[in-house]
């Protein structure tokens, strides 16, 4: 089992008052899942992301992470497994404006200290899964939306991570890019990437094949999508 969550609970102190964002949240994803996280505003979707991606860890239970205990590593353990297994897509893209898609996608690649002709290899490679073949020397501001977040795929495929966690990838884009994400992805699963997606739209979700939902902190539906 690639993401094991058992009586996962997350507390936050705000204004000397304690909230809790998750609770009772207990989650399994096997390897080659695709799998879609959809709630409304507040439901805990960004927490779930967070912990799931090791950017935070939660205030009690257990998330074992290809059988490692995540909840045991220190911030250096886990900034080794953000960077070597796991893949990050963002609404915003996050893309660094003054670099090309080709040195973009290198970062993660920067981080493993790879040599700088293995990373540009490994970066051309990435590019061209995602059909930039021709955009590789362009900056992001040279580039639409959707090549954007096509960039921010590369990147995030481009250690061949254990799994590939987008959180909202479509939010910036319009009804054709947003599309053109989702066959990616979905071409992404077939190939035996494991993918997970937080969006809030029915549309995007449907393109996974496992659907759950959050309201006030807990999983309220997990379903397989037959469709």
């Amino acid at each position: 089992m690639l993401i094991d969550i058992s009586d996962l609970k997350k507390n936050y102190l705000m204004d000397h008052f304690e909230v809790t964002a998750l609770q009772d949240v207990n989650l399994q994803i096997g390897e080659n899942e695709f799998v879609a996280i959809m709630g409304p505003s507040g439901s805990g979707k960004s927490t779930l992301m967070n912990i799931l991606g090791c950017l935070d860890t939660p205030t009690t239970g257990k998330y074992l992470f290809d059988s490692v205990d995540i909840c045991q590593l220190d911030d250096d353990e886990l900034s080794i497994i953000r960077n070597k297994n796991i893949g990050f897509i963002f609404q915003s893209f996050n893309l660094l404006p003054r670099l090309t898609a080709l040195q973009n996608v290198e970062l993660p690649l920067m981080y493993a200290e790879l040599e700088k002709s293995i990373r540009e290899k490994l970066a051309r490679e990435s590019l061209e899964k995602v059909g930039l073949a021709d955009r590789m020397l362009h900056k992001p501001t040279e580039l639409s939306g959707g090549q954007r977040q096509r960039v921010s795929i590369a990147r995030a495929l481009v250690n061949n991570p254990g799994i590939i966690l987008a959180d909202e990838p479509t939010g910036a884009l319009d009804s054709v890019s947003s599309g053109e994400i989702m066959q990616i992805f979905q071409r992404l699963h077939e190939e035996g990437h494991t993918i997970l997606v937080i969006t809030h739209e029915k549309e995007i979700a449907s393109c996974a094949r496992r659907i759950l939902k959050l309201k006030d902190g807990r999983i309220t539906s997990d379903t397989m999508n037959l469709n």
